[in-house]
């Protein structure tokens, strides 16, 4: 009787034991479900992310005012490329664009059209690390208003007495009245024209003088000359006589957009961007 109570005992706890062992396995769950479902979270989360529009800005651009009308079809373009991003343009001479940068105007991108302003830049701290990039080539030309009585076959002409007035960039701020200098001194006529000389803000008065006929002649790019039906080139700076017109270009160490302002530098090498600047009597360096 004891045997028989005490295995019906053990009957019932192996009973017992099996039902729990049971109840145990039916509520554990897939080791790998909790992964499943962060993964699918986390996929989620990334199809969000594709599909949320970027924030609206706007790119303060300080540029060389002879990258005027290129920039400003150049604008229209980006716009279909990044939609919630507003260029803003401050053209001017190099030399005043530096100077403001460096006394702390607020601007993205530095867009200059030589070398010596943005190497004063970068070794003053003001450009961010690895962004400089030199972007394009132009030519100096010389021209006289279109309809001027003046018959002039070169630079060296500049010293003929009826030559009266010279305009140029002012060689302190502007670039391209620092290549004119330049010339002058391989052709051995700066004595000869010091007193000629007109001095301008940057190279687009200088174009808006000879085109008024307010000067007998002036010195300015390739591609502003390009631009107007008032004036006459009457020849290119002899190869060698000044340094290579190449334009180099920045994202500013202080810019509040990094991301996007480097996003518009890299669209400027693209074969649209090319197009344009070849377009307007630019070389892509």
């Amino acid at each position: 009787m004891k045997l028989k109570n005490l295995f019906v005992i053990l009957l019932s706890l192996v009973l017992v034991s099996t039902f729990m062992v049971g109840c145990s396995k039916g509520i554990t769950s897939n080791p790998n479900e909790d992964t499943e479902v962060k993964a699918e979270d986390k996929s989620e989360a990334d199809k969000e992310e594709k599909v949320k529009p970027k924030e609206p800005v706007e790119l303060l651009i300080s540029a060389a005012a002879s990258l005027t009308d290129v920039l400003g079809e150049l604008a229209e373009v980006y716009k279909t490329v990044e939609p919630e991003t507003t260029l803003t343009f401050t053209f001017g001479g190099s030399g005043a664009l530096q100077t403001q940068i460096e006394e702390g105007a607020p601007v993205d991108v530095f867009m200059s059209a030589a070398q010596k302003q943005m190497n004063a830049l970068e070794e003053g701290g003001h450009i961010l690390d690895g962004t400089i990039k030199t972007l394009l080539v132009n030519k100096v030309v010389l021209i006289t208003p279109k309809d001027g009585k003046i018959h002039m076959k070169s630079f060296e002409d500049l010293a003929k007495d009826e030559i009266k007035k010279i305009a140029i960039g002012d060689p302190g701020n502007v670039p391209v009245g620092q290549y004119s200098e330049e010339i002058f001194n391989n052709l051995n006529i700066t004595d000869k024209i010091n007193s000629k000389l007109v001095l301008a803000n940057d190279v687009r008065t200088v174009l808006t003088w000879v085109e008024s006929g307010e000067v007998d002649c002036g010195i300015v790019y390739a591609t502003d000359a390009f631009t107007s039906d008032s004036i006459n080139i009457i020849t290119e700076a002899p190869e060698g006589s000044h340094k290579e017109v190449s334009y180099p270009v920045a994202v500013i160490k202080d810019s509040q957009n990094p991301d996007r302002s480097q996003a518009f530098l890299d669209f400027l090498s693209t074969d649209e961007a090319i197009k344009l600047f070849e377009k307007y009597g630019f070389s892509m360096k």
